[in-house]
């Protein structure tokens, strides 16, 4: 029986764990944590939203960096498979907008609990409380991957070792950044690490003023010079820093890869479904209403009330200036303010505010047929610790268990190097 040993018990890891188990190997899940699942527990702001039941061209499609090496991972255990897998587990799972896969309870734990039940029922060993300092090769055959020595001295011997240890992101989780140094010890390649699906910090002074209010349905572009970042409908949030919100944290992935805290032009259509002249005669309207209200007092019934004194003040347009007396070109103008209202992104938050690590363990030096280095034999990667991330709607946790699948089955076929040792 080949013995493998799983470090970090988060969702690439108990996948890996399961995976190794029900191909017959023995499984140890080595977690520094008081308990597994930790960031499971915090995503989807506690609800956890496990994967994306789209089509499989669309997931590629929301995958950010490097997608095609993923092929192999995800149709070895796709959406579907991981739906079946929880329901299978005992976690009854719901489909929501934008093809969102929740579990029913709405509850993260649930996800977890389930995890931990289809481990302990299949008899893996889950060792809490045990940070790992060191992947070992063996002396006679340094190619090959012998076990790992844990912090504490002792020295855990093994046929194959997969790191599942996470990113950068939510360092609270235990996302410290081991994996990478694991994976540089070993000769591997880490790509420059950003935060990524993390909020945008602006400029503009103005932004701030609206901290907490959010906005559905609008329109989001980001550019650098003329070259168009990222484009974008849904909900955003303004914050004491900047923008957040989903649209944001999207647009704020494609930032990272390329433009990372270089100045970008960020530009809001707050009436998207309404062309410019079609704006301009909606608030011609309105200002036919208010005739006679001052044009502060006259936007209420086309904005929310934070924005109201914001846009006044954008617009050029006098604050006391009676709504009749407001020309023609002043009301072009702010329908184009309204269509294109535009802030300067100078960076992003950190890593402790970022939902994942973009950059990671190079995957040109990783087998995507197996998730076995290429630099040391019995090595396996999976998870956020690959430089592979997605946008948000489940995609990373469906690359979490894809990878963690592939790299379990993969692992648990490899060849036995030594006799089982602990001390």
């Amino acid at each position: 029986m080949k013995r493998i040993l799983i470090i970090g018990g988060g969702a690439a890891g108990m996948m890996a764990a399961a995976a190794a188990r029900s191909r017959g190997a023995k499984v140890v899940l080595l977690e520094k944590n008081e308990k597994t699942g930790k960031k499971i527990y915090i995503t989807g702001k506690g609800r956890c939203n496990l994967t994306n039941a789209c089509a499989p061209e669309d997931f590629f499609r929301n995958v950010v960096s490097n997608n095609k090496f993923l092929y192999s991972a995800f149709y070895q255990m796709d959406n579907q498979a991981v739906m079946d897998f929880f329901e299978k587990a005992g976690c009854g799972l719901k489909v929501e907008r934008g093809e969102r896969v929740f579990p029913v309870s709405d509850h993260s734990s649930d996800v977890i609990a389930a995890l931990n039940r289809k481990l302990e029922r299949e008899g893996v060993r889950i060792c809490l409380r045990t940070a790992v300092s060191q992947i070992l090769s063996d002396p006679g055959m340094p190619e090959k991957v012998s076990g790992v020595r844990l912090s504490d001295g002792r020295v855990l011997s093994a046929d194959a070792v997969i790191v599942a240890t996470g990113g950068s992101s939510y360092t609270s989780t235990g996302s410290d950044g081991d994996g990478y140094k694991f994976a540089q010890r070993a000769g591997h390649t880490v790509s420059k690490l950003r935060p990524a699906l993390v909020p945008l910090v602006v400029r503009e002074a103005w932004c701030r003023e609206m901290q907490g209010l959010s906005l559905k349905n609008v329109s989001l572009s980001l550019k650098s010079g003329k070259k168009k970042i990222y484009e974008g409908f849904g909900e955003m949030l303004f914050t004491h820093f900047g923008v957040s919100g989903p649209l944001v944290l999207s647009a704020s992935s494609y930032y990272a890869k390329s433009f990372h805290n270089c100045e970008a032009a960020l530009s809001i259509d707050l009436k998207p479904a309404l062309s410019a002249e079609q704006l301009d005669k909606r608030i011609l309207r309105d200002f036919e209403d208010s005739k006679c209200r001052r044009f502060k007092n006259s936007l209420d019934r086309l904005l929310p009330s934070k924005m109201i004194p914001v846009i006044v003040a954008l617009s050029g347009i006098s604050p006391e200036k009676r709504v009749s007396e407001i020309t023609r070109i002043e009301r072009e103008n702010l329908a184009g303010l309204l269509k294109n209202l535009t802030m300067t992104v100078t960076g992003t938050r950190g890593f402790q505010e970022a939902v994942v690590t973009q950059g990671g363990v190079d995957v040109k030096e990783i087998n995507p047929s197996t998730m076995e280095s290429r630099k040391l034999s019995g090595l396996y990667f999976a998870g956020e610790v690959l430089d592979v991330d997605a946008l948000t709607g489940g995609f990373n946790l469906q690359i979490a268990w894809s990878t963690g699948y592939l790299a379990g089955i993969s692992a648990a076929g490899s060849k036995i190097i030594g006799k089982e040792r602990e001390q």
